[in-house]
């Protein structure tokens, strides 16, 4: 369905979960959109060679390589697509743009505020394209739900509940990876999560958090070594043979918008039973929209102004006039989790050619960056939390 033959020559740095992903968004973004050029996937850079050769056997990548400088380096290649661990992010947005590549950067931006600053301030001057890579504002329900409060459906925003709940380290002998790993992740569950409904809240709301207050905790503070676990129920075959977890586990936070909203976040990795809720609630003076991702082709919208309809109302966001649906199935054929990124690669090549604004900027995702900065600041001082004054008129464990 390309309009054009000009390719738009990608190199993706990155061969885990994310590469996978973003290599079949890629591939079938300009199978079911019309785009001003074609993406082709050229290059895939990875740590390991023989893992790298294989992931570019698997995923037809033509070239393979394992340092990420030879995709800067080289004039056939247009767009440097990063999907490595936060620590190394910076450095390879920095010298792709300097070397006026186009730049697709996996969210959280940067492990910290002076270097997603640092790459928003590049990216101004750059003469490529960098957007960060937060895709569930490719949800075709969020986008929905985008719409809807800038029409002024929602009214004022007062109130905005975001959290995002996961469990896949609710065992504490669940296998340490480089997530747990502060060096390289720059935080966990805040970071990893949270990031996502920080960025969903601001953007939907159409206002900045500007003040935080904040508790954090790490429940398991260290994790077998992967490959040293053994056994259907995963425990250690070495007790001593375990990494210390250097992230958080957990955070909490209530939010000052710089419009007035009242915001709750919460985000975790420990809550059991579920999966992947991401939600998000924005409640205003004329109405309301909320959205939970375990059910990502709903939208529940409540009017204000409608009396005889008091309560939500579910709408199947499926229809060819809701944002990216039309492009894919017949109404009432949901999408999945990696059609975000297929919209995601849409929205990348529609900027490039100037046809839409690139959305989020590098410049959005710092004010990402300086949230989590200012989450965990708050969170490490615990004099800021007020105690609860004790029962008056008896001691603990007597009745009053």
């Amino acid at each position: 369905m390309t309009t054009t033959t000009s390719p738009l020559r990608i190199a993706l740095i990155g061969t885990g979960f994310m590469g996978r992903m973003h290599t079949q968004a890629w591939r079938t973004a300009p199978r079911f959109f019309d785009l001003p050029y074609e993406p082709v996937p050229a290059l895939v850079v990875g740590r390991r060679p023989d893992a790298t050769a294989e992931f570019a056997a698997r995923l037809d990548w033509p070239e393979h390589a394992v340092d990420w400088r030879d995709a800067v380096e080289r004039d056939d290649i247009d767009v440097i697509d990063i999907c490595t661990p936060g620590d190394t992010h910076a450095e390879i947005a920095l010298a792709a743009l300097a070397a006026g590549k186009h730049v697709l950067c996996e969210k959280p931006l940067a492990n910290s505020v002076a270097e997603a600053e640092a790459m928003a301030d590049a990216a101004t001057r750059a003469s490529g394209v960098a957007m960060c890579g937060f895709s569930y504002r490719r949800t075709p329900a969020l986008a929905l739900a985008k719409e809807l409060i800038a029409d002024g459906r929602v009214g004022e925003i007062r109130h905005v509940r975001a959290q995002y709940l996961q469990d896949w380290l609710s065992d504490p002998d669940a296998p340490h990876t480089w997530r747990m790993d502060r060096d390289r992740a720059g935080s966990g569950a805040l970071g990893d999560i949270g990031a996502h409904s920080i960025d969903s809240a601001q953007w939907l709301a159409g206002q900045s958090i500007d003040a935080v207050s904040a508790v954090m905790r790490t429940f398991v503070t260290s994790r077998p070594r992967r490959g040293a676990v053994e056994g259907l129920g995963g425990v250690a075959a070495d007790p001593a043979d375990r990494l210390p977890v250097t992230v958080d586990d957990a955070a909490a936070f209530t939010a000052r918008f710089d419009g007035g909203a009242l915001g709750v976040f919460e985000a975790t990795r420990m809550a059991t039973g579920r999966r992947n809720a991401n939600r998000i609630e924005i409640s205003g003076d004329r109405g309301a929209v909320a959205f939970d991702f375990e059910r990502m082709n709903e939208l529940e919208v409540y009017d204000a102004a409608a009396d005889a309809a008091q309560g939500f109302r579910r709408v199947q966001v499926t229809e060819a006039r809701h944002p990216y649906a039309g492009a894919w199935w017949p109404a009432g054929h949901g999408l999945g989790y990696e059609h975000l990124f297929a919209h995601q690669a849409v929205d990348f090549v529609r900027a490039v050619a100037g046809e839409i604004p690139v959305s989020p900027t590098f410049a959005d995702a710092a004010q990402v960056q300086r949230v989590l900065a200012a989450v965990e600041r708050s969170a490490g001082h615990d004099s800021i939390l007020t105690p609860v004054a004790p029962a008056v008129g008896h001691s603990e464990g007597t009745p009053a």
